[in-house]
Order: structure tokens, then C-alpha cells, then sequence
């Protein structure tokens, strides 16, 4: 929990001064400082993650709505190697919402939206 918040913490400085796609890269740039993954399979590693974060963040106040916690989530898993990509989606109808979600190998770790959102960017 403590990793989370402390996240999150760096997430937000992050995104009050750079944007979105520096944030992105400063948040792989943990990559080196942490031993790999502890599971076999990183897709699982991946979401049990993404549930602490979800979990973690939901009691913090603030916005910690989907692109904090995709955001965070890339961080935390750029720390294990787990390669990971933020995707952003946007709807138009019946009004416009945008909506953040992280992928490993394709998948989602967090939900994705439902098919009325389509991808404008991959990071």
C-alpha cells in the first residue's frame, strides 16, 4: 500500500508539470531500480496489481479516477519489467467521455470501457 501511495504521490507532481506522454516515460524510467516480477506469468502479476491500485487509491482523496490509476499502475509495473501500455479512449455518444486503461501483451489489466469508446493514443 505504502509503494501505491507513494505512486500516486509522484504521479500527481508529475502531471501537474510535464505532459501526459513525459509522464508516461518518467514512469518506465523505474524500471531499473527494482528486481523483476516475482511471478511466472506477468499478466497475472499485472492485474493483481492493478486491484491493489484500484483498491488503494479509491480511499485517497483527490482524482484517482482511471488515468491516475493507469498512471500508477505503469509505474508499478515498469519497477517489476512488466511491460505495459497506457491506452486512452475517447466516445462522442449520447456525450462525450474520455476513459484510461493499461494493457500488457494486448490485455487489459484495468477495465477498458465498454465498445463505445475508441483508442485515440497508445503510450
Amino acid at each position: 500500500m505504502a509503494e501505491i501511495v507513494g505512486a500516486y504521490l509522484c504521479t500527481r507532481r508529475a502531471l501537474a508539470r510535464a505532459p501526459i506522454a513525459a509522464v508516461v516515460s518518467e514512469q518506465r524510467a523505474q524500471r531499473s531500480r527494482s528486481p523483476p516480477g516475482r511471478s511466472d506469468d506477468p499478466l497475472v502479476e499485472a492485474r493483481h496489481l492493478g486491484s491493489a491500485v484500484t483498491r488503494t487509491l479509491a480511499l485517497l482523496p483527490g482524482d484517482t479516477r482511471c488515468l491516475a490509476r493507469s498512471l500508477v499502475l505503469i509505474r508499478l509495473l515498469a519497477r517489476r519489467r512488466i511491460p505495459a501500455r497506457l491506452v486512452i479512449a475517447t466516445r462522442t455518444t449520447p456525450s462525450f467521455a474520455a476513459h484510461a486503461w493499461v494493457e500488457h501483451a494486448g490485455l487489459p489489466v484495468l477495465p477498458p470501457g465498454d465498445s463505445s469508446f475508441g483508442r485515440i493514443v497508445e503510450l
